[in-house]
This record gives structure tokens, sequence and C-alpha cells, in this order.
């Protein structure tokens, strides 16, 4: 049996935003980067905005924000896969 896991949603518009993407030659810390950035500041009125790779990178910045070290203990869920592929 197969059930589907999220299935994408890839129209021509985001294909374009792929190809363009590539062509540019930026594919990390680009404008379009930057572009989201500002897009997600207006859209959550937050002072500032940092776009990681993942959600691990994203997590182990906050963790040493927030003082976390080797000896703390941090209690994550099972089901992280769609969070961490």
């Amino acid at each position: 049996m197969k059930i589907p896991f999220s299935p994408p949603y890839i129209d021509e518009a985001v294909i374009n935003e792929v190809v363009d993407s590539l062509r540019s030659g930026w594919i990390t810390s680009g404008p379009k980067v930057k572009a989201l950035e500002e897009e997600i500041k207006v859209f959550s009125n937050a002072k500032e905005v940092l776009c990681v790779n993942s959600w691990t990178s994203g997590a182990i910045m906050m963790l040493r924000w927030l003082g976390v070290t080797a000896e703390d203990e941090v209690i994550v869920p099972a089901y992280t896969y769609s969070a961490t592929a």
C-alpha cells in the first residue's frame, strides 16, 4: 500500500523560480533569500528574520543562543522526518 506523504505542489511558477535561481548563480544567501526574509518580516511583524538551510541548523542556533550545553537534556518529538529531511 502506498500512502502519499505530503505531495509537493509544483506548478510552472515554482519551476520558473527554481530555474531563475539556478541561472542566477546564487543558491544560498542570495537575493531571493533576502527577499524571503523581508517577506517573512512583514508577514510576522518580526524585527529580524534569518533563514537557515534546515530545522537542525535553526535548532542548533537557538539552543546555543539559549545557552544549552552538551550537559543539558533536550527532549524533541520522535517523529521528525519532515522537519529534518
